[in-house]
C-alpha cells in the first residue's frame, strides 16, 4: 500500500489517545493518530514523525501520524488500518500458501466475532485475524501493547473454529524493521498469552508477516508460519 501528501514533522506530546501535537517546520500543528494503542515507547518528545495530509480540506486535523522513527531500530508504521490493508493486498496476489484462492471475503461473520479474512483455497476452507505488531523489545516483536479483550476473543473463536475443521491463522503483521517473530506480551495481558496457547493446541497456527517499511508505502516482505519460512 502507499501513502500520497507525506510531510516530517517533530513529536511534541500526546494529549489523548486520538490526537498529537506536532511540530511541522516551525508550526505546532494538531494531527490524528492513526493507533488508539499506548505507542509510549514510540511516541517520544524529540522524534521524528511521519504525516499523510487528509484529502478532505473540512476535516478539523489536517494531517494523520502514521509512522515514527525509533533510533534503535528504523521507521516504524504504526497506521492501525494499515495491517488488513496490506494483507489483502498481499492475499490478492495470491502468494505461495495460497496460490489457489477462489473466494475471499474480508470481516467474515464466524460465532460471534468477526474475523478479518475469510478465503477458500481449493477444499481448504480458512479464516486469518490479523494483529499489527508494532512493539519490539531486544529485537523481538511483542504483541499487544495494552490488554486487549477483543484479541482474546478472537483466538478463543478461531480455536473453536479450528476444532471445527476450518484452516485458522493468527497473523502478526510486523510494521516495523529488523524484527521477524512476535511473541505474547504476557506481562501486560497474561490473558491473551493464555488465549494464544490455548488457540496453538487447537491446531490455530501463527503466521509472522515482516514488512518492508518506508515513509510513503508498507508492504508484506515475508510468510513465517510457526516459525518456518513458507
Amino acid at each position: 500500500m502507499r501513502y500520497k501528501n507525506i510531510q516530517t514533522a517533530t513529536f511534541i506530546s500526546r494529549p489523548n489517545r486520538f490526537i498529537a501535537d506536532v511540530n511541522i517546520n516551525g508550526a505546532v500543528e494538531t494531527v490524528h493518530v492513526k493507533n488508539t494503542g499506548r505507542c509510549k515507547e514510540l511516541l517520544l518528545p524529540g522524534s521524528k514523525v511521519i504525516l499523510e495530509k487528509s484529502d478532505n480540506p473540512d476535516r478539523k486535523t489536517k494531517y494523520d501520524l502514521i509512522a515514527v522513527y525509533k533510533k534503535s531500530l528504523g521507521l516504524v508504521n504504526i497506521d492501525s488500518q494499515a495491517p488488513n490493508k496490506i494483507v489483502k493486498e498481499w492475499l490478492e496476489s495470491k502468494p505461495e500458501l495460497f496460490s489457489d484462492i477462489t473466494y475471499l471475503k474480508p470481516e467474515f461473520t464466524y460465532g460471534k466475532s468477526r474475523v478479518d479474512f475469510y478465503l477458500e483455497c481449493g477444499e481448504r476452507k480458512i479464516f486469518i485475524e490479523v494483529k499489527g505488531c508494532t512493539l519490539e523489545i531486544d529485537g523481538m516483536g511483542y504483541f499487544p501493547d495494552a490488554p486487549t479483550e477483543r484479541g482474546v476473543k478472537h483466538l478463543n473463536e478461531l480455536a473453536k473454529a479450528s476444532e471445527q475443521g476450518y484452516e485458522c491463522y493468527i497473523a502478526f503483521a510486523i510494521t516495523m524493521p529488523k524484527v521477524s517473530k512476535v511473541l505474547p506480551n504476557v506481562k501486560t495481558h497474561a490473558e491473551f498469552g493464555e488465549a494464544m496457547g490455548n488457540a496453538v493446541k487447537h491446531g490455530v497456527k501463527i503466521m509472522y508477516l515482516p514488512c518492508e517499511v518506508k515513509e510513503d508505502s508498507l508492504k508484506i516482505t515475508d510468510c513465517i508460519i510457526n516459525g518456518n519460512h513458507d
